[in-house]
C-alpha cells in the first residue's frame, strides 16, 4: 500500500458493532444476555449429568459432553465482549486480545466441526454394526477421537492465526463487526492477503466441507439400513408363512 506511513503501527482495534444504531444497543445486550445465561445453563447441567451419571458413560454422551463444553468455551471467548461493547462508548480491543479472539473462534469453529462428524460416526456403527459396536467404539477409541478434534481444532487456529497476525497493520483500524473476524482483520493488514485467503480456503475444506460430507454419508446409510428393517407386520407375516 503507498502513500501509508509504516512507521505507525496499530496496536488496538475498534469495533463497530452496532454503534451506527444506538437505540438497539440495549435490547441487543439484553437478548444476547439471557440467550448465553441459557447456554450457560443447559450446557452446564448436560455436562454434569454426564459426568456424575454412570448410565451415560457411553461414547455418545461422552462426545456429546465435549460438544457441550466447546459450546461453553465458544460463546464465552466472544459473548462477553459483545455484551461489554454495549456498554461501553470505548469499543476498543488489544492487539494480543483480538489474536486470542481469532485463535479461539478457529480452534473451537474446527474442533466442532470434527466433533459432530464423529457423532455422526458413532451413531452410524451403532445403528449398521450393532453387534461390533462395543469393539469399534470401546473407551480406547472414542477418547482419543475426542482429543484428535480439539487437537486438529487448535493446529488449524495456530497456523490461521499466526499467519494472519504476522502483518503489520497500519492506518485504519477501524473493524466493522462487533468482534475479530478474520477478513475483516487482514482487509486492514498493509500486505498481499492472497496466501491467507488460500490457506482458509483449504482450512474450510478440510474441517467444514469434509465433516459435513462424512455426516451426509452417514447418515444416508443410516436412513437406508433402518428403511431395510422388516416393520412388526412384514414380521408378523413371515411368522404366519412360516407357520404354516
Amino acid at each position: 500500500m503507498e502513500g501509508v506511513n509504516h512507521t505507525t503501527y496499530v496496536t488496538r482495534f475498534v469495533l463497530l458493532g452496532l454503534s451506527a444504531h444506538p437505540k438497539l444497543e440495549k435490547s441487543f445486550f439484553v437478548l444476547i444476555l439471557v440467550m448465553y445465561l441459557v447456554i450457560l445453563l443447559g450446557n452446564g447441567i448436560l455436562i454434569i449429568v454426564t459426568i456424575y451419571d454412570t448410565h451415560l458413560h457411553t461414547p455418545m454422551y461422552f462426545l456429546l459432553g465435549n460438544l457441550s463444553f466447546l459450546d461453553v468455551c465458544y460463546t464465552s471467548s466472544s459473548v462477553p465482549v459483545i455484551l461489554d461493547s454495549f456498554l461501553t462508548p470505548q469499543k476498543t480491543i488489544s492487539f494480543s486480545g483480538c489474536t486470542m479472539q481469532m485463535f479461539l473462534s478457529f480452534a473451537m469453529g474446527a474442533t466442532e466441526c470434527v466433533l459432530l462428524s464423529m457423532m455422526a460416526f458413532d451413531c452410524y456403527v451403532a445403528i449398521c454394526n450393532p453387534l461390533r459396536y462395543p469393539i469399534i467404539m470401546s473407551k480406547a477409541a472414542y477418547v482419543p477421537m475426542a482429543m484428535g478434534s480439539w487437537i486438529a481444532g487448535a493446529v488449524n487456529s495456530v497456523v490461521q492465526t499466526s499467519l494472519a497476525m504476522q502483518f503489520p497493520f497500519c492506518g485504519d483500524n477501524v473493524i466493522n463487526h462487533f468482534t475479530c473476524e478474520i477478513l475483516a482483520v487482514l482487509k486492514l493488514a498493509c500486505a498481499d492477503i492472497i496466501i491467507n485467503v488460500i490457506n482458509m480456503v483449504v482450512a474450510n475444506m478440510i474441517f467444514l466441507v469434509m465433516p459435513v460430507l462424512f455426516i451426509f454419508v452417514s447418515y444416508v446409510f443410516i436412513i437406508s439400513t433402518i428403511l431395510r428393517i422388516p416393520s412388526a407386520k412384514q414380521n408378523a407375516k413371515l411368522s404366519r408363512q412360516v407357520l404354516q
